[in-house]
């Protein structure tokens, strides 16, 4: 019997645990539970096209006030693992050193120039880079540029976002500099998720 990978696996994975250890139901049960289980969680997703400007569009507390635009996530879409977002990073801002400990993340340098630093490494980035960082490891971008350096990024699962939510506002909304206090609750509360190399 094979089962498709979805948000459901888990029901699908208890099924056949039941299965393994001796339980029996009647096949065409599972076939039933299975999809009830799938179209479940299917139907909470609302696929989407969005131009470069859409999406939860967000002004970070920190670096500047950059924009962030959370494009696609469990509130956008309803992806229940993929998180993507957009950011621009101003001119001689950085997102600073930090470390994510349970996920790999890739970057898309979209336009603008800039500095990357991930492990021991440094390189210049420019239009069509890409940056792959797996869980763990340093990695710091700077703008080293005039313009905007504008990147998209990817989580295979849920965490970072909230994060970022919680260190920015909804575009048109105050934006007062976090303070360090307050930045350092923040991030103590995220730290399954994002460590900064100041912790």
């Amino acid at each position: 019997m094979r089962f498709a990978a979805t948000s459901g696996t888990l029901g699908v994975l208890a099924i056949t645990i039941g299965l393994m250890a001796g339980t029996t139901a009647d096949s065409s049960e599972l076939t039933q539970a299975t999809i009830a289980r799938t179209s479940d969680s299917s139907a909470a997703r609302t696929p989407l096209i969005l131009t470069r400007e859409e999406g939860e569009r967000r002004i970070r507390r920190v670096m500047g006030g950059a924009l962030a635009i959370i494009k696609v996530d469990r509130r956008n879409g309803g992806s229940p693992g993929l998180v993507m977002g957009y950011e621009e990073i101003p001119s001689g801002q950085a997102i600073q050193a930090h470390r994510h400990p349970a996920m790999d993340e890739i970057i898309f340098v979209h336009a603008g120039t800039g500095a990357a630093e991930l492990g021991d490494r440094t390189a210049t980035v420019g239009p069509g880079a890409t940056i792959y960082i797996p869980q763990a490891t340093r990695v710091m971008l700077r703008n080293t540029g005039g313009a905007p350096l504008a990147i998209a990024y990817f989580f295979p699962e849920p965490g970072y976002e909230e994060y970022l939510r919680d260190t920015s506002v909804r575009e048109g909304q105050p934006a007062p500099v976090l303070s360090g206090p307050e930045l350092a609750q923040i991030r103590e509360r995220h730290k399954a998720h994002i460590v900064f190399d100041s912790q």
